[in-house]
């Protein structure tokens, strides 16, 4: 009996958020949660037209209220609306445009919106978004058209950084599904590897440093070692020359003697 009235309200409240989407409006309205209080249920919308929703003095609201209490028979709605932060990055936003956008254009024009909406994603600095439509596009038969780029995980403990929603657009030729994913530009992957190319260019200017210093002091100490070499050679250089001018001013004195003995003698 217990699980019977658990799933009676959890169709209840399916029901309750598709009334308020239909009754708001394709577009308007983002998501809606519904949390049970002891006075009464809470219900949230969350849209990124306020203005639209609650409308002029709040007449929106009031009608949304008293519809929510005949036909669901709720006792005492509290109806309070959030205002979307990041409309670009919500995926139903998103959806709800491109269906809006080929109900309005027609399903021939599927390609020029899907590329319009993957430009404003990847503008607003998404890591990834993937676009699906599936339809008549644009033959008889049925067809599924992919747009993607960026970083998308299908699978794994990562998928709650997947923002994903679904639409859907009735054309003439018949219905067409919409299915939206984005992962945020905040979005935390766990599995990517992000480089701090400011401490890579520090830690590079410090170690060039340190080799230009290493450098100096090497051609310092090089350029002291051969002066002192240099010095050196050239002391003992000194110190061979003066006996080497001995020698041969003994030898050549000896010669000269050589040279007169051998002259012929004059009688």
């Amino acid at each position: 009996m217990m699980e019977k009235k658990f799933v009676e309200a959890k169709m209840q409240e399916y029901a309750i958020k598709e009334f308020i989407k239909a009754k708001i409006g394709k577009g308007k309205v983002s998501d809606v949660k519904i949390e049970r209080t002891p006075i009464g249920e809470k219900i949230i919308i969350i849209t990124a037209r306020p203005g639209l929703v609650i409308g002029r003095g709040g007449e929106i609201i009031q009608d949304l209220n008293e519809s929510l209490k005949k036909r669901f028979k709720l006792e005492n709605p509290q109806i309070e609306v959030s205002e979307l932060i990041d409309p670009i990055f919500d995926a139903q936003s998103v959806a709800d445009q491109i269906a809006l956008a080929l109900e309005k254009f027609g399903q021939l024009s599927f390609k020029l919106v899907a590329y319009h909406e993957m430009e404003r994603i990847a503008k607003a600095g998404a890591l990834g978004a993937e676009i699906r439509l599936g339809g008549k596009l644009p033959s008889e038969r049925a067809k599924n058209w992919r747009f993607a780029f960026g970083y998308l995980k299908k699978t794994g403990g990562g998928m709650g950084i997947v923002n994903s929603a679904k639409a859907t657009a009735f054309t003439r030729p018949g219905a067409i599904g919409v299915k939206v994913s984005i992962v945020p530009k905040n979005a935390k992957i766990a599995d990517k590897i992000e480089i701090n190319q400011e401490l890579i260019e520090k830690e590079l200017k410090e170690k060039i440093a340190a080799a230009e210093t290493e450098f100096k002091k090497k051609s310092t100490e090089t350029a002291v070692a051969e002066e002192a070499k240099k010095e050196t050679k050239e002391t003992a250089r000194k110190k061979e020359k003066k006996p080497r001018k001995a020698r041969t001013v003994k030898k050549s004195v000896k010669m000269k003697i050589e040279e007169i003995e051998e002259r012929p003698k004059i009688h």
